[in-house]
Formats: structure tokens, sequence, C-alpha cells
């Protein structure tokens, strides 16, 4: 089988915990799905009306998390560790049963997703993989924060930089090419916050589960985690994992080249959504060629579909 092929896991994969910003628990479940479903939630604590798709133009807020919501309202929030990890490991197609309104935030990584992932094992079917190929470079700004998405020939590069004033973390830049590096770092860093933003966030309603369990809490020039960081870069590194799983808000894999400085959830999604306003600025095709090599992007093998 190709790794062209559309994939799904070959066995249920069960979580249970706490929601990062929610504090309440949660039962999920990763089940097998058909080819061309995509990724699909299901709020199983709600009969009626309870599937989520995420998608783009579903997402309902991006303020610290990103949450999709459904016509009638009905949301799951802080999905986007849980769809790096399906993204990076190339899981085209799962059911996502949840019986609460927000993702178990586990390590605050995507390390656990992608080691049961790993565990289940992955399912190759024998329908081909469909792409968003970006043609035209498309621009977004918000007062410092920047971000772009340009033509790429073989690749999705994601080149991330963070700037803070706090001493420790300072100024981290990383370029991560998706789909042929070694993403392990990318999957084991875990989300972070200064320890002077925590009670602001508590009077938001937010953080009501986060512990130094699942995130990292930066005082001054220290690191509060008995543990330390994972991987050098661990900051920059999490908001790429953060970037992949939104960018698999599109749908399917991106082909292109994504330049962001001090971005986050919002910005990724403003971003998509300039994009996909435009039919010229991407194309989506189907992969033809079963035995292509890694690197597919080849016109020759490729036919656009409507």
């Amino acid at each position: 089988m190709s790794v062209l092929n559309q994939k799904t896991i070959k066995k249920n994969i069960i979580f249970n915990g706490v929601g990062l910003h929610s504090g309440l628990n949660a039962n999920l479940t990763i089940k097998p799905a058909e080819p061309n479903t995509g990724i699909v939630f299901k709020r199983t604590d709600i009969k009626y009306n309870n599937i989520i798709i995420p998608n783009i133009f579903n997402v309902s807020s991006a303020v610290f998390c990103t949450t999709i919501s459904n016509e009638q309202g009905v949301n799951v929030s802080t999905i986007e560790h849980l769809m790096g990890a399906l993204y990076g490991m190339g899981i085209d197609n799962a059911l996502i049963e949840i019986d609460n309104q927000e993702v178990p935030i586990l390590d605050g990584s995507a390390k656990l997703f992608v080691e049961a992932i790993i565990e289940s094992g992955i399912e190759t079917s024998n329908s081909p993989i469909k792409i968003i190929k970006i043609e035209k470079k498309i621009e977004f700004q918000d007062g410092k924060k920047t971000i772009s998405i340009e033509p790429s020939k073989v690749s999705l590069d994601i080149d991330f930089e963070l700037k803070y004033e706090n001493s420790l973390i300072g100024n981290q830049r990383s370029v991560i090419k998706v789909y042929e590096c070694d993403l392990t770092d990318v999957y084991n860093s875990r989300t972070f916050c200064l320890f002077e933003d925590i009670k602001k966030l508590k009077e938001m309603g937010l953080a009501k589960g986060g512990s130094l369990e699942n995130a990292i809490v930066v005082k001054e020039d220290k690191i509060l985690n008995k543990e330390g960081l994972r991987n050098e870069k661990e900051f920059v590194n999490h908001k790429i994992l953060d970037c992949m799983g939104d960018l698999y808000l599109a749908g399917y894999k991106i082909i292109g080249k994504i330049i962001c400085s001090q971005g986050g959830h919002k910005l990724t999604n403003q971003l998509l959504r300039k994009v996909f306003q435009n039919e010229e600025n991407f194309s989506l095709i189907e992969i033809q060629e079963k035995n292509l090599p890694h690197a597919f992007i080849n016109k020759s093998h490729l036919r656009s579909i409507a």
C-alpha cells in the first residue's frame, strides 16, 4: 500500500482526562472510519445534533485554544493537539467520540495521542488521498503578529518565530518540514504560560484544569516544572504543533510554506479563511498514481477535482 492512500487507525483508542480550560473530566474514543469520512467529532453526551466537523469555518472561538461548533451551537474545544497528532501521523479518517465539551489535555502535548496511534496501528485503504496545493502567496497581519502561506513544490514547511519579553523564553525560531522531519520534539512539546498570567486566565474562566502536570509554567527566569524542558525549543515547537492542528481544519493535508511570527490559533484560522475566500488561491488535488515517491507533487500524476 502506498503512503499516498487514505489511512485510519486499526482499533479504538480510549482516553480519559481533564480539560485544560473547563476543568471537566471527559472520556474520548478515537474510532476507525471509512475512506472519505474525514475527521469527525461526536458529542456522545448529547442525543441530537451532536456531530461537529473540524472545519476552518466552524471555528467559533480561537482564544487560547481552538473551539469548533455545529449549526446548533454544540461545540468541542482544545482540539488542536489531537488534530496535530492526526495530521502528523497521516490519519485521514477517524470518528472521535467525546462525552463532554473539551478534549482532555493529558500532558499538555500530543505525545500520548501519537503513542496511542502507533500502538493501535494504521490501516491503509485503497482510496487515494486528496491534498490542498497553495497556488498564491496569502498574508495576514494583526498588529505585530504576522502569518503568510505561499506555494511549495513538495512539502508543508512551517517557519515559526516566538518573541517574548520574558528572558527565559526570549526569541525562538524553528523551521519544520512536516512530511520529512522527525516530529518527535513537536509532538512532545507542551503548552506553556507565564506565572503572572495565571490569575488573568482564571479570572477569564480559563485554565480551570491547568497544572504543572499538563503545562509548562515560567516564572521570571525559572521553569516551575521539576523535569524542566523536554527539548531546547519546546516553546516554539509547541506553537508549531498548534499550527499543524489548526491547519488540519482545512480538511486535507496542505502543500505550502507557512511563515509566522508571534501567531496563534486565531491568526492561523484567519489566514486559512482568507485563502479559501478565492478559489484561485489553491487547488484541491487527488493523487492518481499509487507508487509515487514521497515528494509527490508532480503535475503529470495529478488530477484537479471540483
